[in-house]
């Protein structure tokens, strides 16, 4: 099994998160090693997570959340379509 560099992306948070089963995550390090682009990408997501950190649901407002799910929504459906 082979990756390429749309699907990487797709598991870029699973993997971060230990959620890849060990076959899957051991393809996704087969792609980082060969491919510098998403081995940046994936270096970048490291960095935002630790500079960002994790934000509490429950710190976030009943409005805000709704906007956030709103845009995701429309990303979301928008990279389906294209």
């Amino acid at each position: 099994m082979s990756l390429n560099c749309r699907e990487m992306v797709e598991l870029v948070t699973d993997y971060l998160e230990g959620a890849l089963p060990d076959q899957q995550a051991r393809t996704f390090e087969g792609h980082i090693e060969e491919c510098p682009w998403c081995g940046r990408y994936l270096e970048q997501m490291k960095v935002t997570l630790h500079t960002v950190g994790r934000i509490d649901g429950e710190s976030i407002s009943p409005d805000a959340r709704d906007t956030l799910m709103h845009a995701f929504r429309d990303w979301d459906a928008q990279r389906r379509t294209s």
